[in-house]
């Protein structure tokens, strides 16, 4: 076995491990109970770990990219119609001092509250923006 991506969450784990199913690669996830129950021990453990057979590594690599180009064009910003759209730690006084007090206590800084933030121009939202070019 071989592991070909890792995360920090099961829900992009699971996405991932089902696209790579329906496309008939055998494919499994470790760590991922622990992970989930404790998070804390993910960068101990390396996170969830995605793992496929060596010799469907070619063809896991193809769908990978498939995959990781549509996720990219999915978003787009609704003010610059960029689509470089990345889940980040909310800018405010209260996340920062949640994760300050986090990181002295755990070891792991944790921020409250993160929004989608365009590497363009700025523009924030809680939700991933909707390629709304696909609907005019």
């Amino acid at each position: 076995m071989v592991t070909v991506r890792t995360f920090d969450n099961y829900f992009s784990a699971n996405i991932l491990l089902g696209r790579l199913q329906e496309s008939g690669i055998e494919c499994y996830l470790f760590d991922e109970h622990t992970v989930t129950i404790d998070p804390l021990l993910t960068n101990a453990i390396g996170g969830i770990k995605l793992s496929v057979r060596k010799e469907d590594l070619a063809m896991v690599t193809g769908v990978l990219k498939e995959f990781d180009e549509a996720f990219l064009q999915a978003a787009r910003c609704p003010r610059c119609h960029d689509n470089n759209i990345l889940l980040v730690p909310k800018q405010a006084a209260g996340n920062v001092i949640a994760s300050i007090l986090t990181w002295l206590f755990s070891s792991y800084a944790v921020s409250i509250e993160n929004v989608y933030q365009c590497q363009q121009c700025g523009y924030e939202s809680k939700t991933l923006p909707e390629d709304n070019t696909l609907h005019n």
